[in-house]
């Protein structure tokens, strides 16, 4: 059993609805990206997904466009993942995935980035420009590290028994379709998915896509196995890195200033750690 079907078999034994936290390695630069993954993995995440910062995040919304955008900027490079993971596998073992666009596993070349995934101690990985039916090839060369695929509330009857049956690890079910980002209201069509997931297979199936507050974590763990929250919990982190117009207008003008960002050296980090860890404590009270 993978640590990932582990940790969903303890949970259910608990009646406890996974916390997913998505978190963009390298934003805002190495040092702090590492530490605040570490900070809301133990502030209650029960399994950890790490996006790779790449160029053209076409499944992803402005928030993590510009989180992408922030790594790129620092020089992280998409293999320093490995290291941040063989880093955070010293003191924890959360199930970790991995988060990448197909292009970027073509640059690493596919056996070599399965072969870091497996070194470093990746435990699933998310591919959301791949359809399963042109995954074999991953699929072949993937044993020990699940790959996790993606449905939505508007996946025909084929697609869902396809990705159900090829699923490892867990579905990820897509709350509403079109791109990441907070939103104000969840749509509940996913329930009907999930409903019919489970008639084929008993996996687990964790909702994601626009989720930030409490009681949408509270309705969706009503009948989700597990909930991703992402653009929510980068949009603290955005805040710290956004200087406010007063930090940077000058005081004998009067004219209005830009929002400009700060270095990575100039914030507050332990604001933001803390922060962070009190967003994470309270967005998963109901779970």
């Amino acid at each position: 059993m993978s640590r990932i079907s582990s940790t969903f078999a303890s949970l259910r034994r608990k009646n406890k609805t996974a916390f997913i936290p998505f978190l963009m390695a390298g934003d805002p630069d190495y040092e702090l990206s590492l530490e605040i993954i570490k900070t809301v993995d133990r502030s209650g995440a029960d399994l950890l997904e790490i996006g790779l910062p790449y160029s053209a995040p076409l499944a992803d919304g402005p928030t993590i466009q510009k989180s992408s955008r922030r790594a790129l900027d620092s020089g992280f490079q998409p293999r320093q993942v490995f290291e941040m993971v063989e880093d955070i596998r010293r003191e924890s073992s959360t199930p970790l995935i991995i988060m990448s666009y197909i292009n970027l596993i073509h640059k690493f070349g596919m056996e070599n980035f399965i072969s870091r995934c497996r070194q470093s101690g990746v435990d699933g990985i998310i591919v959301p420009d791949l359809p399963p039916e042109e995954g074999e090839e991953l699929k072949k060369i993937s044993s020990q590290i699940d790959l996790i695929w993606l449905l939505s509330s508007n996946s025909p009857a084929g697609r869902i028994d396809r990705v159900t049956r090829a699923a490892e690890g867990f579905i990820y079910a897509v709350s509403t379709p079109g791109t990441t980002g907070s939103r104000e209201k969840i749509s509940l069509e996913i329930k009907n998915t999930i409903s019919k997931i489970k008639e084929i297979r008993k996996i687990p199936v964790c909702v994601g896509f626009g989720v930030s507050r409490p009681e949408q974590v509270n309705s969706l763990a009503e009948f989700a196995d597990g909930v991703i929250v992402g653009s929510a919990i980068i949009e603290v982190i955005e805040r710290a890195v956004n200087s406010s117009p007063g930090d940077i207008e000058d005081a004998d003008s009067g004219e209005d200033a830009e929002i400009k960002e700060k270095s990575p050296a100039s914030i507050n980090q332990q604001n933001l750690l803390s922060q962070l860890e009190e967003f994470i404590i309270n967005l998963t009270e109901p779970l």
